[in-house]
Order: C-alpha cells, then structure tokens, then sequence
C-alpha cells in the first residue's frame, strides 16, 4: 500500500527542529523529502548537538546524534552549498521537480541566493513555499532569530509552567519548535488541496511564536476573558480539582477528577465518603474554593497507600489514574508495543545494525505510515539524487 502523500516531493532547505519535524511528518506520509545540507558545516546543527549519539561498528561516533534522528528519519540527505552559483541552480532545478519547498531561514535571509519565496515561486507557480521564521515575515520583530526558547518566554507559556511560587519554566522538550512544526504540516497540506483543485501554488508563512500564542488555548482566552494574569499552576489544574499528581507511598500518580460523581467516587475510595457530602467539597466550584484545605486532607491520606493500590482502587471505581512514568517504563510497556509507537529502523553501518524511534502516532485503514529510510548521513544521497535531476533534466522537452 502506498501513503497518503506518495508522489509528492518535498525541497527541505529546513534545520534544527520545526522544519524537520514538519518534513520528517511528510515523509512518514509518504512523500520524498531531499534534505539540503550545507558541506560547510557538515549538515543539519543538530548532527552535533548531543550525546548521546549512535556509533559505528567500529565503535567510533558517526554523525547521527539523537537530536537529528529525532526528526530526520524518511528522508534523502543531499549536499548543497546554496552560496555558489552551482548550488543556487541545483535548487532551482530541484524546485522545478518538487511540490512542496520548506525553509527557516530569517526573513529575506534567501533573497541574495534567488531562493526567496518571491523567486521560486515566480519561477515555478505550482509550488507550496512554507517559510518557518522566529515572528513571521511581518512585523517589528520580524528580523529577530527564533529558537523553542524564546518563543516560549515570549509566547507566556512559560509564565503558566512551574511551581506557583518557583520560576517560570520552560517545557521539557522543544515543544513550540514542534508545535510549529505541525500547524506547517497542516497549512502544507491546506495548500495542496487548494493547488489541486486550482493548479495555483502558494507561499505559506508561519511563526514560532505565533503558534506558541495559539496553543495557550484555554488560558490564553481565560486571560481575554477576564483581563488578569493567570497564575502557575504546577502540577494542579486552574478549574478542576482534584486533577493533578499526588504523592503515593513508592512514586507518584496523576488523578483527573472530571466531575462530581467521580469526585464521589474518589471519596469512597478514600474511606471518606463524608468528603462528597460536605458543601465545602460537594461541587467542583466549592472545591476550588477550598482548594487548600481539600487537597491538605486527600494528599495525607493518598501518601499512605502505593501507587498499586491507588491504581487498581480507583480504576475499579472509573476514577481516572495513571502512573507518572519514566522514559524506560513508557517504552517497555505493551501500550507502546500494541501501538508501534518504538520503531526500529534497519543501518548496517552503526553498531547493533539498526537505531530506535519514536513511531509515528498516526494509524490509517488505507494509507498507513512507513518507515523507508533510516535517519541519514550527510550527504549520502547526493550523487543519487542530482543524478536523477540531471536525468529528468535531459528528458525534458527543449523550448
């Protein structure tokens, strides 16, 4: 079976994480996603950014750290210079073949290469053109550089992370780098449906702080609602209570209470069903007001019984539970097995003969995701694929 995105192909002039991420979710789809990467710099920046990194057969560290292959599997690594003359026309010969071109770079940072959206897309009209900038191509802030870190301080989830007395703090991942990722995905995938249906081309323009902005969703409006700051949570939820973590006796759990037969329920477990009755504690309302007080009583009583305990208790009365896992415990559970959600990708030449890697979440009954490349090295596809463009090149009709 052949992916949902089989016969498009995907000029990735991208690095470091949103790009990527966007390709790499293309590539999954089934698109063929070329990987331009400097020769100056020996690649993609995140090609050095670890260890950890994979080793080869001999032992000695190859090129693929596990940042790249995060975000880089599915894809042909081709070495470009876009500086000379020679690479400004391979990419051009490139785009002429391509549907999609994705790039980061800061606003106007391609135009002294001729390959600016202006330039392509005049060049070449069916193209979708997606520019990932730090603030967009408009604005005052436009020429700023845009790193996950900034547009989290900037975009406020940062001051809705943390302890409430402790520091603003950053996501444990490059989430906003990710997110942007998606919503390009998502314009991508807008934009061929709309050149499919009127053979026009596009020039796509999103930012990393603009799609910070867009998933504070529920605070981000609780604060135009009501025009004040809203305030860190930690690990409590700002409207419903108990949902949260608790400490247990080994560990820790999360209970996400969603309404009140469930907080009745949650009681009975507890062996304090007087805790429903109580007009202090009875309704969801009621308990975020007396939030503090609530929650002094259930985490000494949750304290006492292990995370077992917990679990099976309130799971038998339909209380919402989980663990608080660890990384090994994600990826050692059957869930993750059930759901592919690890996936091993074949390289004869890195120790063990294959890497780990995330799967990919999406699950389709027609079009199903694959696994066709294996993150790459730098530049092994090059002489592959310039050779391919010179073919098509040769086989085209003479004007």
């Amino acid at each position: 079976m052949t992916g949902a995105l089989d016969g498009i192909k995907v000029l990735d002039l991208s690095r470091i994480l949103a790009g990527p991420t966007c390709t790499q979710l293309l590539g999954d789809l089934g698109a063929e996603v070329w990987k331009i990467e400097n020769p100056g710099s020996d690649g993609d920046d995140t090609r050095k950014w670890g260890p950890p990194f994979v080793d080869g057969p001999d032992g000695q560290r190859t090129d693929l750290s596990a940042y790249f292959m995060c975000a880089n599997r599915n894809k042909l690594s081709v070495g470009v210079d876009i500086a000379t003359a020679e690479g400004q026309a391979i990419i051009h010969q490139l785009a002429a073949q391509a549907d999609v071109v994705i790039e980061n770079f800061k606003p106007d940072g391609l135009k002294k290469y001729g390959l600016d959206h202006d330039s392509l897309l005049g060049a070449h009209p069916q193209l979708i053109y997606c520019s990932i900038s730090g603030y967009g191509q408009t604005g005052p802030n436009r020429s700023k550089p845009g790193y996950d870190l900034m547009a989290q301080g900037y975009g406020g989830i940062m001051s809705l992370t943390g302890e409430p007395e402790g520091r603003p703090m950053k996501v444990g991942v490059g989430i906003a780098d990710v997110m942007c990722g998606m919503y390009a995905t998502v314009g991508i995938l807008a934009a061929l449906r709309h050149r499919d249906a009127t053979g026009e081309g596009q020039h796509v323009d999103i930012a990393l702080v603009d799609s910070q902005i867009a998933w504070l969703i529920n605070e981000g409006v609780a604060h135009l609602t009501t025009g004040k700051e809203r305030k860190r949570q930690g690990n409590e939820h700002a409207t419903i209570v108990p949902y949260q973590t608790f400490e247990a006796a080994d560990g820790h759990v999360l209970v996400a209470v969603g309404n009140d037969s469930q907080y009745a329920r949650f009681c009975d477990y507890l062996g304090r069903p007087d805790l429903a009755e109580d007009p202090a504690f009875a309704t969801n309302p009621a308990r975020i007001e007396n939030r503090t007080k609530l929650l002094k009583i259930i985490e000494g009583l949750m304290v006492e019984r292990s995370m077992q305990d917990i679990l099976d208790g309130l799971e038998a009365r339909k209380v919402p539970v989980g663990p608080v896992n660890t990384l090994g415990q994600v990826f050692a559970s059957e869930q993750v097995a059930a759901r592919e959600m690890k996936v091993d990708m074949a390289r004869d030449d890195v120790r063990g003969g294959a890497v780990s890697l995330i799967g990919n979440p999406l699950k389709f009954s027609k079009t199903p995701v694959t696994y066709r490349h294996p993150p790459p090295h730098f530049g092994e596809d090059t002489d592959a694929v310039l050779e391919w463009v010179e073919q098509v090149a040769k086989a085209a009709p003479q004007s």
